[in-house]
């Protein structure tokens, strides 16, 4: 159950006036405040109840209030898109990751939900509501899937340290509760690809601020913060999920990376890899195309 203190938070965001209500596009950000004014935001989504568990929160907590003081960018819940060099080619090229995605669209009913790949999801998410297409995932093997999809994964490579990439699939009247993500040492893009109208309906709550996405357009965030998200509408909400390093200073840099690189080793993301393969097997019997379609080095 979320806390008294996010129930409270939620309120004040629910009354949030429309003309407070942010698009997912470029704008002239106003420099964040500081790391400390903002920390109370990066709320735990379930509390530590061990004093094992609580002492490895706490190191958990130091380690990324050194990687928000080595942020390049700076420590805010909303990035301005424009900071990033390569976002200009990733919005040029979305119309054909749509055309993708319609193609795999088809077939939703046949897409794992959340939970049945990651079921760390589990704790948020327990219906069949919120379907993934994974392209691209920290020690998992997509390749069926990213077969499919070769406009999209060009668009990746597009995009430095890019480590998790998939489309995120909210049904309609889909509500996603407060969360928050694993580690500061990585961002979060979200690429709007179906946006449903009315378009207002549709949202995502970071921090304090209410975002709206626009077709074609980039949301780029830090999960880390407490977010959540409203399809209250008649229609499907799409993304292109993507992850990627947090560029940092160095020596933080360094560190990081070694991080990134250990997590592939984690129990938890070789479950995922197992039910991912589990998961396009499934894929490609629905769609009756088992024979050809592995890799030949597979």
């Amino acid at each position: 159950m979320p806390s008294r203190q996010m129930r409270q938070q939620d309120d004040r965001v629910r009354q949030t006036s429309p003309g407070n209500t942010r698009p997912a596009q470029r704008g002239a950000a106003a420099p964040g405040p500081r790391p400390w004014t903002h920390w109370r935001r990066r709320q735990w989504t379930f509390p530590a109840r061990s004093r094992k568990a609580r002492l490895r929160r706490g190191l958990h907590d130091a380690l990324e209030r050194l990687v928000s003081w080595a942020s390049i960018h700076g420590d805010v819940p909303v990035f301005d898109a424009g900071r990033f060099a390569w976002i200009d080619t990733v919005e040029g090229q979305w119309l054909g990751v749509r055309q993708e995605l319609e193609q795999v669209m088809h077939h939703r009913e046949a897409m794992p939900n959340f939970q049945q790949i990651l079921p760390q999801v589990g704790k948020i998410q327990k219906d069949d509501q919120w379907k993934t297409f994974f392209l691209k995932g920290v020690g998992m093997d997509c390749r069926d899937n990213a077969r499919r999809c070769p406009q999209t994964m060009a668009l990746l490579e597009q995009i430095p340290h890019c480590s998790t990439a998939f489309f995120s699939i909210l049904s309609p009247h889909k509500q996603i509760p407060p969360h928050r993500g694993a580690w500061a040492g990585v961002l979060r893009l979200h690429l709007a690809l179906i946006v449903p109208e009315p378009r207002e309906r549709c949202r995502i709550r970071i921090a304090d601020q209410l975002h709206l996405w626009e077709e074609g357009r980039c949301l780029v965030f830090d999960d880390t913060y407490n977010h959540q998200v409203w399809n209250d509408t008649e229609g499907y909400r799409v993304v292109l999920f993507v992850d990627f390093a947090r560029p940092l200073r160095w020596p933080v840099s360094l560190f990081n990376h070694w991080l990134l690189s250990l997590a592939a080793l984690a129990p938890f993301l070789r479950e995922a890899n197992q039910n991912q393969q589990a998961a396009e097997q499934s894929f490609r019997r629905s769609l009756g195309d088992r024979a050809g379609t592995r890799d030949p080095g597979r």
